[in-house]
């Protein structure tokens, strides 16, 4: 429902919504928590695409194990009934002094407060032909892609064939995985790392499992190997010795034919163009107070990829939709605290463990002391995330259809 009608669209400061830029995880769950209080105020939801996206379960809509529905239901369907209005538009600019956004199709929007969860896009660290050249995974157009080359290299007798995925953090991995579950041999992956090891924030059990998967499937880990270009054909490495001191040595060049590169490597962040000019950290993320304000502007808040928080140890939180979650119902009461001019709480986060892909029916997960592998991490991966659909709506018709395909 696109809502140019919506109360609060238009008209003065006073009558404007809490606007959030952005449908990704920390966006609309903070829009549907909010709209969870009997007397909310207004709310005006802006996001680009039709339909939003589980991330972590994009491997299983590769793979075919799970539908398209199931993970990208369409906002019009999540957000009726809920008193949330939808603008189906970009963000392009926001005038704090003034308390407007600027669409991409010409609106000039109030707000009373604003939240901005517009997360990350694709870094490719100037490698040239990296932009042009390589796929993400981050899309549903991204999965068609990969589905359409997959079918390509299947339906292929030339020897060699090869896939590079770029990037072994967690997308990589359960990139690298799923791959080669679906090549059934008829490619080659390749899981290329420019640091020392693979998922390097990751658990000792989570990495030991990862490396285990690989191995089974029969992927080429390259660590200690950086991407120079990214051609049509073929990739430029140059590839480090592992050895430090007297024993290192020289770096060697190498030019890797390939038939695709995935690009996992990293998010890039590039909020809408703000005035005044925010804090931001070293790789563009907006700098946040405790309570997730904006360091300067307290009507405007940040949550999800984009928000720049520290941890209990003084590192910055990872991006990742665990964080997104628990941010969400935080910042919805904040709204509605800042609002009322009440003192806002702070965001504590609360590391879960971690659950990883690695391949059909296989996964790993570590939580509360629990560590698992295999089918049954898989199931209880795919259940946790379920529990975390959007909308009990949404959530009951998956469950249904999740216990419909089940075979014992």
């Amino acid at each position: 429902m696109e809502s140019d009608s919506y109360p609060g669209a238009i008209g003065n400061a006073a009558s404007a919504p809490v606007v959030i830029v952005g449908g990704g995880f920390a966006g609309l769950y903070t829009a549907l928590a909010l709209a969870e209080s009997r007397r909310h105020p207004p709310i005006l939801l802006i996001e680009p695409q039709d339909r939003f996206l589980f991330l972590p379960l994009l491997y299983e809509l590769l793979s075919g194990e799970l539908r398209r529905w199931e993970i990208a239901p369409r906002y019009d369907a999540l957000l009726a009934g809920k008193g949330v209005g939808w603008l189906q538009d970009r963000v392009e600019r926001i005038d704090a002094s003034q308390r407007l956004v600027q669409t991409a199709s010409g609106r000039s929007l109030p707000y009373r407060r604003l939240v901005i969860a517009s997360g990350g896009c694709p870094e490719f660290f100037g490698v040239p032909g990296a932009d042009i050249h390589s796929l993400g995974f981050r899309t549903l157009d991204d999965v068609e892609r990969l589905q359409q080359l997959l079918e390509k290299l299947r339906h292929s007798a030339r020897p060699l064939q090869r896939l590079a995925v770029v990037g072994a953090g967690p997308t990589g991995v359960e990139l690298a995985c799923k791959l080669a579950d679906l090549v059934q041999g008829c490619a080659v992956i390749e899981l290329i790392e420019q640091g020392p090891t693979l998922l390097p924030q990751g658990r000792s059990f989570s990495r030991e499992q990862a490396e285990k998967a690989l191995r089974q499937r029969d992927v080429r880990l390259r660590t200690h190997t950086a991407v120079t270009r990214v051609d049509a054909d073929r990739l430029h490495l140059c590839c480090k010795s592992p050895h430090q001191g007297a024993a290192a040595q020289p770096p060697t060049e190498e030019r890797l034919p390939v038939d695709g590169v995935i690009w996992t490597a990293g998010l890039a962040f590039r909020p809408p163009l703000l005035t005044p000019e925010p804090e931001r950290d070293r790789r563009g993320r907006l700098c946040c107070e405790g309570d997730l304000s904006l360091v300067g502007q307290p009507s405007i808040f940040v949550a999800g990829d984009l928000a720049h928080l520290e941890g209990p140890e003084g590192q910055p939180l990872p991006g990742s939709a665990q964080v997104a979650f628990q941010q969400a119902p935080l910042l919805a009461a904040n709204l509605l605290h800042s609002l009322a001019d009440e003192p806002l709480d702070c965001f504590q986060w609360k590391d879960l463990g971690e659950m990883l892909s690695l391949g059909r029916g296989d996964a790993c997960l570590t939580a509360a002391g629990l560590t698992l592998a295999g089918p049954a991490a898989f199931r209880l991966r795919q259940l946790a995330y379920l529990s975390r659909m959007p909308g009990l709506s949404h959530t009951l018709k998956v469950a249904a259809g999740w216990l419909a395909d089940w075979k014992p």
